[in-house]
């Protein structure tokens, strides 16, 4: 096959998170004849597991989000500080948001997740969010105010969505505010962290008891004002006043525009083949939290978390490749690899493959684990070594 630009293979990776800047380093690495340029406005990586431990102060932010230059330094991939804002499928050129026409050989898709309001209102104007820098300092911000400044009665907090995030970030907040501010968790279904095991939701339950945390179940946000909620619970309506909302019910996706379109699934994301094409394409890829990706060893498509990105990136890594050469591509199947979830500073709960740990060590090991699974050799050596100094040193 002919490179349409006459001497290297162009590969375009758009999106620097988990999958993207992953499957990038493994691509600059398997192959130095292929170019490759990663488009993320950004300008660092965020290893969102560790969020909730960089708002508590327990990691730093060299850590846990370092600078892509870093990164990406000796690797030989060009990184473009841009947004793409449409790509035409049939003549493989993008379109970037200041104006730049980019073609491709091949496209990579990992775009990541935004904040899902579910068509609540308020929602985008007064609540928080918990998935970059931008929510981490918004957050950040409400927590220092609410810690400096004299209590009020019933000055309360609300967490919306009892899920993995919900649970950790209820946590997190009552070991910073307490005596300061009430936790409200609140979940329209019936009980907490509805897709985790059984361990980790009794474990979760637990820390959330030891903590004071108000839990709502079957409730329904119907709005979000500047001072309270408005929920529908048993048919009635609720006003709950609070001084601040964090919202993590849900995350959607928002690819650019695709010409033509593309066939999407009903959370939005692009349908892809389990080889991590799309439907009926040769050129584009796409994985973690925008694809769609059917894995013929489950019933159920793999969840949009770091795990399964990361295990997606030298699949589809290796399949750019090997569509390129001709040669046949491999399907992706998600190893799961078990569940760990933060529950407060210092503590945590761990489910993986019949083993099962909770408390400071297994927070301990939570810590490690994920600093050693950072992209890029040197910055997981680098955060390694600073954690082992904090934890061991004198």
């Amino acid at each position: 096959m002919q490179s349409s630009h006459g001497g290297q293979f162009r590969v375009v990776v758009v999106g620097g998170g988990f999958a993207g800047l992953t499957t990038a380093l493994a691509l600059a690495h398997k192959r130095s004849s292929v170019s490759v340029v990663l488009v993320e406005p950004q300008d660092h990586f965020l290893f969102t597991p560790l969020l909730y431990e960089l708002l508590s102060g327990e990691l730093q932010t060299w850590q846990v989000a370092p600078k892509l230059e870093h990164l990406l330094a000796g690797h030989g991939i060009a990184w473009l500080q841009d947004r793409v804002t449409s790509i035409n499928r049939q003549t493989r050129c993008l379109t970037t948001s200041s104006g730049r026409n980019l073609s491709f050989d091949r496209l990579v898709l990992t775009c990541g997740g935004v904040l899902q309001s579910f068509g609540v209102e308020g929602v985008t104007d007064h609540a928080v969010g918990f998935r970059t820098m931008a929510d981490l300092r918004r957050l950040q911000h409400l927590v220092q105010r609410l810690q400096t400044t004299r209590p009020q009665p019933l000055q309360r907090l609300a967490i919306v969505g009892a899920g993995a995030s919900g649970v950790e970030l209820a946590c997190k907040l009552a070991d910073l505010l307490v005596g300061k501010s009430l936790i409200e968790l609140i979940e329209q279904g019936d009980k907490i962290l509805p897709g985790s095991r059984e361990f980790n939701r009794q474990q979760a339950l637990t820390a959330l008891q030891q903590r004071d945390v108000s839990l709502r179940c079957r409730s329904r946000v119907q709005g979000v004002a500047a001072d309270h909620l408005t929920l529908l619970v048993q048919g009635e309506t609720e006003t709950l006043p609070c001084a601040g909302v964090i919202w993590t019910a849900g995350l959607a996706v928002a690819p650019p525009l695709l010409l033509p379109s593309a066939p999407v699934g009903p959370q939005g994301q692009l349908i892809c083949q389990a080889d991590l094409r799309l439907a009926g394409e040769e050129a584009v890829f796409a994985a973690g939290d925008v694809a769609a990706v059917p894995d013929k060893r489950r019933q159920q498509p793999p969840p949009a978390t770091a795990q399964v990105a990361m295990q997606q990136a030298p699949v589809l890594a290796h399949n750019v490749l090997a569509s390129l050469d001709g040669e046949p591509l491999q399907d992706f199947h998600w190893n799961d690899l078990g569940e760990i979830l933060s529950l407060g500073r210092g503590q945590a709960t761990i489910t993986a493959k019949g083993f099962t740990m909770a408390g400071p060590t297994a927070a301990r090991l939570r810590e490690v684990t994920y600093l050693v699974r950072m992209p890029g050799a040197g910055h997981r050596l680098a955060a390694a070594v600073g954690w082992l100094g904090e934890h061991l040193g004198p």
